[in-house]
């Protein structure tokens, strides 16, 4: 048996899948972000430790006999986190998250200051990534920044807790814009530019290979053998590559969930700093991965749900009752909460709905929101270049996944067939398979493309009208960020 956890950003999720690769029991708890001002968003690193003693609690009482029968565990988390330890262990301020764009300006320094931080790192210098942010720490925080022992990425705390080691692994590090992501190692030269060096950085492994063991303590505590090992894991999206089966060049995923993501694999580095795509290292030895990423995607539909108080299944039920002249005539959304990556890497974008009336019913709002989300999508596709010609299909997974409305709108404004799977396809899963490979499991067995549950095939004649769609939406986008300098300081 071997267990995954998955640290994300609004639920930490474990599974247990046993040696055929089905799934024996699952189990999840709810986590909170915390926004105290503008362009924050922060979690405790504690909770996470203590949702995870509550998911493994939960699954010892649902399968005790596979409990007592695993053999490995993987770690798959929320990336770009910065958690910031001090010589005793202890946490030095809430971890800073990775929709988080207070950096901005310290962004703008280090490309104006080190723009050989982009060539090294293959990516551009964003607020999200966890570099700038150790810059806004030093700045405004100089006291916290000057204890620094260890600085963490989630899940690799969750690591330290479990097995008493500091290792992370390439997929994650590499979101961090201190990877010299060619090398698959840290760069001295980068960390210097943040004040750092490789003493406060865990030390690297692959993502497939055992990086630790179980505490003793914790393991006798748990029921579990002392011999249970630790993979090295993946930063989230590449984990939920490895939980579809996108391990070889040219397969391709969407992740809709708290951001929108599409995932394309590479068999070496592709790196485009300039166009804002992420090129980052893969779960598995070998392999990279290019990455367009918007930091609002099934969250904006969550939020506006919350605000007409309604559940987000009712909303969609209403949503799939309106007529194509209706959908053409929706309202056109912005999706940008939280700022915004991919193309655009432009913080301070907002959302708004353009060409609301009386009459507008709240179901026409819903679809203007995942509309967006699909178009924001769009121009993230835009500037993946070359790996465009390579994707014949993509897999969509979670939250939004489980909408067709939102599946099907997803392949006619994209134009390329969308496959869906068991809602199980998932990092959770991913970081399970990473477990059973350090555990002597063969990849080829391992990492399997799950079963198809649904296909949407692309309808051209809406896609023609959707295109409309999308040039009005570029063109809002453009017009907001004109308009942006009217407003007050």
């Amino acid at each position: 048996m071997y267990l995954g956890m998955d640290i994300g950003t609004s639920e930490l999720k474990a599974l247990i899948i046993n040696a055929q690769g089905e799934i024996i029991a699952s189990n999840h708890a709810t986590l909170n972000v915390q926004r105290p001002h503008a362009h924050w968003a922060e979690q405790d690193p504690e909770r996470w430790w203590q949702a995870c003693g509550e998911v493994l609690a939960g699954l010892r009482q649902q399968a005790a006999q596979a409990w007592s029968e695993i053999r490995a565990i993987g770690l798959s988390g929320q990336m770009h986190g910065a958690v910031l330890l001090d010589a005793q262990g202890e946490v030095l301020r809430p971890c800073i998250l990775w929709n988080d764009t207070r950096s901005a300006p310290q962004c703008e320094a280090l490309s104006r200051q080190h723009p050989e931080m982009m060539q090294v790192s293959g990516n551009m210098i964003m607020p999200g990534f966890t570099a700038p942010k150790l810059r806004w720490v030093a700045e405004h925080e100089p006291e916290i920044f000057r204890r620094i022992d260890k600085v963490l990425l989630p899940k690799d705390y969750l690591r330290w807790r479990l097995t008493g080691r500091f290792v992370s692994e390439p997929s994650d590090a590499a979101g961090t814009l201190w990877l010299d992501v060619a090398k698959r190692d840290w760069s001295d030269e980068l960390l210097a530019i943040t004040g750092l060096t490789r003493a406060n950085m865990p030390e690297l492994v692959e993502g497939s290979v055992v990086s630790a063991t179980l505490k003793a303590d914790l393991a006798s505590e748990w029921g579990l053998s002392a011999a249970v090992c630790v993979a090295g894991g993946a930063g989230d999206n590449a984990a939920s590559a490895v939980g579809v089966g996108a391990v070889n060049p040219g397969d391709a995923f969407i992740s809709l969930g708290t951001s929108g993501v599409i995932f394309v694999v590479n068999d070496r580095l592709l790196a485009d700093p300039q166009s804002g795509v992420h090129a980052f290292c893969h779960a598995l030895p070998g392999r990279w991965h290019q990455m367009s990423v918007m930091l609002s995607a099934a969250s904006c539909l969550r939020w506006l749900c919350n605000l007409l108080s309604v559940t987000e299944s009712q909303l969609m039920e209403e949503m799939a009752q309106l007529s194509e002249e209706q959908r053409r005539h929706a309202p056109v959304f912005l999706p940008y909460l939280s700022g915004e990556r991919t193309p655009h890497n432009d913080p301070d974008a907002s959302g708004s709905f353009f060409n609301l009336r009386h009459e507008t019913p709240r179901a026409l709002l819903g679809y203007a929101v995942i509309e967006g989300v699909a178009f924001g999508l769009a121009d993230g596709f835009a500037v993946l270049g070359d790996a465009q010609r390579q994707i014949q299909q993509c897999s969509l997974t979670g939250g939004g996944a489980r909408s067709t409305l939102w599946a099907q709108l997803i392949a006619d404004v994209l134009q390329l067939p969308i496959v869906t799977h068991p809602a199980s396809a998932s990092g959770a899963l991913g970081a399970a398979r990473l477990a059973w490979l350090a555990a002597g499991g063969v990849e080829s067995e391992v990492c399997l493309k799950p079963p198809v549950q649904a296909r949407y095939q692309p309808d051209a004649a809406r896609g023609e009208v959707l295109q409309q769609r999308l040039q009005l939406f570029r063109t809002l986008y453009a017009q907001q960020q004109q308009a942006r300098a009217l407003l007050p300081e």
